[in-house]
């Protein structure tokens, strides 16, 4: 008995290595799915990553619309105005309709080209009337202002619904009456610019604060403002007409008058 046991001792000292070595391999591949979950997640950020500026890009786009107004009668013929509005912007402008015929062919070719790049310049129709066709230019102006107004109009149609305030806006500022003046218009003779007092969102009062003066524009300015401030108050804008024999004082009355009534927001 005594000699078997240390053959008995061998065997399990074996048996314990082996165990242990077992063990061991039994807990290193363990290590390799904690390696794998690791470098796994490490694509998951990145796929999320990529997610976010689609979604960011997507809200930056803006849509593209054409607007197209009023046809404006004159003299030789009708004039209307296209224009394309991109995030609020005009980008485009063109007449689709405008004087034929004889020498209006001539002017209408040497006019339009002009008063679509003024108009997208200046993104409203305070633009300058070009030299030898002011009917023309008279009659874009209209147009383009009807065209600006339904943009406007759209525009604040699309807003009105994310409040019930806006079913009372006249409630808050006709209370007040209030005085703007617009900006100065050039003209061959000299500057011109009007004042309007607005209440109730009505033009109450217009005046001239600056117009020709000197020689005959004294008697040219004595004759037209007068009429120019009764139309501007019986329109409500600046679709008025021009007063014959004073055709700049009163071009630039309605330039005035315009950027008066853009800075009053009608």
């Amino acid at each position: 008995m005594r000699k078997s046991h240390p053959i008995r001792r061998a065997v399990l000292a074996g048996a314990a290595t082996v165990s242990g070595i077992v063990l061991l391999l039994s807990l290193k591949p363990a290590s390799d799915p904690a390696a794998a979950s690791a470098a796994g997640a490490a694509p998951q950020q990145t796929a999320a990553a990529q997610d976010a500026p689609q979604g960011g890009s997507g809200a930056q786009k803006t849509g593209t619309r054409t607007v197209t107004g009023d046809a404006a009668a004159t003299q030789y013929g009708a004039v209307q105005v296209r224009l394309t509005v991109s995030d609020g912007k005009v980008v485009k402008a063109e007449a689709v309709q405008a004087p034929k015929g004889g020498l209006s062919d001539q002017k209408t070719a040497q006019a339009v080209p002009k008063l679509n790049q003024e108009a997208v310049a200046a993104g409203s129709a305070d633009i300058d009337a070009v030299s030898g066709a002011t009917y023309t230019s008279e009659g874009y102006k209209k147009s383009l202002q009807s065209a600006l107004d339904k943009v406007k109009a759209s525009a604040g149609a699309g807003g009105s619904g994310s409040g019930s305030g806006g079913a009372n806006p006249g409630g808050s500022g006709a209370a007040q009456a209030r005085t703007v003046t617009g900006k100065a218009a050039q003209t061959q003779y000299g500057p011109v610019q009007v004042r309007i007092t607005v209440d109730g969102g009505k033009i109450v009062k217009a005046e001239a604060v600056r117009a020709p003066k000197g020689g005959l524009s004294d008697q040219k300015t004595a004759q037209a403002v007068p009429k120019l401030n009764q139309e501007a108050v019986a329109a409500g804008s600046a679709d008025i007409d021009a007063v014959s024999g004073a055709t700049y004082t009163s071009n630039g009355y309605r330039q005035s008058l315009q950027s008066a009534l853009d800075q009053a927001g009608g």
